[in-house]
């Protein structure tokens, strides 16, 4: 009989890295009251330029002649500009300025950030890209029309241009920037985990994060790795909207995309995922088994295992019931001891650990498998 799961221990023995900066630490704490390990790992920091001259002239001039049509394309760079404002003391003149304009979001965190500052979102695109912005003003017409593009820090995508061809006067105001990750090394780690099997999930927040987080797994000789084990289910790549995932996509890797595009559905899609049987898992004598970072699952209760030991239980799980050689499982064991000795001593310590439920049979002069039970 299957032991039911408590909420609160969904995610036990489950090592979750998040790629991200903004916000991090909240989506870490939600990951940690169900039972995970979460290492913030932000492949790129946000540099905010609330006291950039520029910014400051272009808030002048958007009170001086207010905008008809105002694009807000990230819920951070639209916070940012509003606390800017009111740093500089010009909150009250901008918000009347804004009062009569027709609010275009790019997704539910703009969306969000519009309705936090007391404006109203007169329209919100559903696919999150600024491509759908575009078609949607174009079909509404913008020919004379002063229309102020809030920036994300990857750039205006191509937008501005968009609008200019197509007779409008544009206003692009850029809040903040991406700036290198606050330590390159803990990135590097970060992969190198994935890779290694130290981790079960990799999160990430914004595509330029996303992207920055591949290429150093690619410099970092880990990638192809981290890509067998998110195609085998063993690493769950998530982000939190499909403009994020595009990075993922491009580099063919396995990816889930929260069903909305808040960090409260990205944190939700991982409890599911670990927590909700989406996880592999297989069918033995001793119950279901899902492996994880952390240990072992065996019929709904938590196992906590060394690195070695969690090593080879996923190698045995992964061969499905089928043997694995010394030599075989003695490749996968963490550090330098890795002969026929040592795979025995680490094979005694994981039956010890899992209480002797007899889940790793001996094949006499052949080696091990994990005793999986047909389908």
């Amino acid at each position: 009989m299957t032991t039911a799961r408590t909420l609160d221990s969904a995610l036990a023995g489950c090592t979750i890295i998040v790629a991200a900066d903004r916000r991090s630490i909240d989506l870490a704490t939600a990951l940690e009251r169900r039972g995970a390990v979460v290492h913030r790992a932000p492949a790129l920091s946000i540099v905010t330029n609330s006291d950039d001259a520029q910014l400051l002239a272009r808030t002048e001039q958007v009170i001086a002649a207010p905008p008809d049509i105002v694009i807000v394309t990230t819920g951070v760079g639209f916070r940012g500009w509003m606390d800017a404002a009111h740093e500089h003391g010009l909150d009250g003149q901008l918000d009347a300025a804004l009062q009569g304009a027709h609010f275009v979001a790019r997704g539910p965190k703009a969306h969000g950030a519009i309705q936090q500052a007391g404006f109203t979102a007169d329209w919100v695109a559903e696919s999150e890209t600024s491509a759908e912005v575009g078609e949607y003003l174009l079909a509404s017409g913008v020919a004379g029309k002063r229309i102020l593009v809030q920036h994300h820090g990857a750039g205006s995508d191509g937008l501005d241009d968009l609008l200019a061809d197509a007779g409008a006067e544009v206003l692009s105001i850029t809040v903040y920037r991406w700036g290198p990750p606050p330590d390159p090394e803990v990135v590097r780690r970060s992969a190198l985990q994935a890779a290694a099997g130290e981790a079960d999930a990799v999160l990430f927040t914004s595509a330029p994060g996303a992207a920055s987080w591949i290429a150093v797994a690619e410099e970092s000789g880990a990638l192809e790795r981290i890509r067998r084990r998110a195609e085998s289910g063993r690493l769950l790549l998530a982000c939190v909207g499909p403009i994020t995932a595009a990075p993922l996509h491009g580099a063919n890797l396995r990816t889930t995309i929260a069903d909305r595009g808040r960090l409260g559905s990205l944190a939700r899609t991982v409890i599911a995922h670990f927590g909700g049987g989406r996880a592999p898992s297989l069918p033995t004598d001793a119950g279901l088994v899902e492996v994880r970072s952390g240990g072992v699952l065996v019929d709904g209760v938590f196992i906590p295992l060394s690195r070695s030991a969690a090593a080879l239980i996923e190698a045995l799980a992964s061969a499905g019931g089928r043997v694995l050689s010394r030599a075989e499982l003695g490749g996968v064991l963490p550090g330098a001891e890795r002969n026929g000795h040592a795979v025995e001593v680490a094979v005694a310590r994981l039956r010890e650990a899992l209480g002797g439920n007899e889940l790793v049979h001996t094949v006499v002069k052949r080696g091990y498998r994990l005793a999986v039970t047909e389908y």
